[in-house]
């Protein structure tokens, strides 16, 4: 009975506690609205356009913050303006495309840092690089709540369009669907997420919320739709786990909420029963006793 006191109250006493009960919101629906979106991130290949994405919106978010501007407005123009930069210099120079990108997210994510440095009340901007989900204003919380609407709305409405595009984009061509647009939809749906992503967990480690649950899914099912729900799911637990585990520890929410990720990964990974090391291995083996004895 002790133990399972002791458990109950591990979930009880925190709940007690306002900012406690808006941080699991927005962690929830932040990690939910990453995970939709990493599915399609992970079929199309884009995880390193995720990464710089995600550092390219700081020097908008900062200047937001100069001219007392919602960080999402900033946010979404250097998001979107890096995605074209990136294209144009694709495009436009025998460089290959990842590289490019490398260049453009350092080079903005850098421009970032300086600005930084020039904010004379850097507290705010700490919590953005970081992450301050226990900390969040009502303003933020609403940010975040219509945001991922807009995310969840749009990838409900174009899903069977991204979908296709994502395994085939030659026939999704062929069908009439225009590629160029699925991928400006994609990139600009990238970009809102990031902003509702680092409310959470901040800019250093919004990528791994766009990229951990849909590659977590991946190891574990064959089929897209499952493959929505179980990256879903992931998300919302690791955030759940997350604030709960960094309200009793003291230690950063954000930082064990990638962690709890991380885990299901790795768990997914050696364990998973189609595409795990540890059932791959298994099958092997028995192929080769099978081969041994015929």
């Amino acid at each position: 009975m002790d133990a399972l006191t002791a458990v109950t109250e591990w979930f009880t006493v925190p709940l007690g506690f306002d900012f406690v009960r808006r941080a699991l919101l927005i962690s929830v629906v932040a990690g939910v609205a990453c995970a939709v979106l990493s599915c399609w991130m992970t079929l199309v290949g884009w995880s390193l356009m995720g990464d710089a994405v995600s550092h390219a919106v700081l020097p908008g978010v900062v200047l937001s913050y100069m001219f007392g501007l919602p960080f999402a407005v900033g946010a979404l123009v250097f998001g979107a303006g890096s995605v074209a930069l990136i294209g144009a210099v694709n495009r436009t120079s025998r460089v290959k495309e990842d590289a490019v990108i490398g260049v453009v997210f350092t080079a903005m994510f850098a421009l970032g840092l300086v600005l930084i440095s020039r904010v004379p009340s850097q507290t705010d901007l700490g919590h953005i690089l970081f992450g301050n989900v226990l900390g969040v204003s009502d303003a933020a919380i609403w940010q975040v709540l219509v945001l991922a609407g807009v995310v969840l709305t749009a990838v409900w409405y174009k899903h069977r369009d991204l979908t296709l595009y994502a395994f085939d984009p030659v026939h999704a061509h062929a069908m009439g669907i225009n590629p160029r647009l699925l991928e400006t939809l994609l990139l600009g749906l990238l970009s809102v997420t990031v902003v509702v992503a680092l409310q959470a967990v901040g800019i250093i480690l919004v990528v791994a919320m766009v990229i951990i649950p849909g590659a977590t899914a991946y190891l574990l099912t064959d089929r897209f739709e499952r493959m929505l729900v179980i990256s879903a799911a992931v998300a919302a637990a690791a955030a759940v786990a997350g604030v709960f585990a960094s309200f009793h520890m003291n230690v950063s929410t954000g930082g064990l909420i990638v962690l709890a990720q991380a885990a299901a990964f790795a768990l997914a990974y050696l364990a998973s029963p189609r595409h795990g090391v540890l059932w791959r291995g298994r099958t092997a083996r028995r192929i080769r006793a099978r081969a041994a004895t015929g």
